[in-house]
């Protein structure tokens, strides 16, 4: 299976911008939750989380976007971020067949500062990792 990013959909209500993403991954869910759920995993494709408490009402700073509190976790399945300066950033895994899986990725986030096309370079460096057999943890 190799990995694919299916069209993003931006909505923007005043000025709240959201984001959402289907990516499909060639990991099953449990090899690609370090890589949105560790600080070394979201290192190796998204930005280094110089503080990631990993569990429900957690520290989180992630660096150049912000600090904040884990705001949902649910073990190889949720991790929702929000930082301050950042918005909510979601990352929820399924099971997709019997060696992949689908992350449904929100971002939700107030300003201009986040755009779909750095959001696609980002999942692309995800797929590659993974494709390649990296693991997030392994960094």
């Amino acid at each position: 299976m190799t990995g694919s990013i299916e069209q993003g959909i931006s909505q923007t209500h005043g000025n709240t911008h959201i984001l959402h993403f289907l990516v499909r991954l060639p990991r099953p869910m449990e090899q690609v939750w370090p890589s949105v759920a560790s600080a070394d995993g979201l290192a190796a494709w998204f930005t280094p989380a110089d503080v990631l408490e990993p569990h429900l009402g957690g520290a989180v700073t992630l660096r150049d976007i912000g600090s904040g509190r884990v705001t949902a976790w649910d073990v190889d399945r949720v991790a929702e971020y929000t930082v301050e300066g950042g918005g909510r950033i979601r990352f929820h895994l399924e099971r997709d067949g019997e060696e992949g899986s689908a992350l449904r990725f929100t971002h939700e986030f107030e300003g201009e500062r986040e755009s779909e096309h750095r959001w696609r370079l980002r999942f692309e460096r995800l797929i590659q990792r993974l494709e390649a057999g990296s693991q997030g943890s392994s960094v």
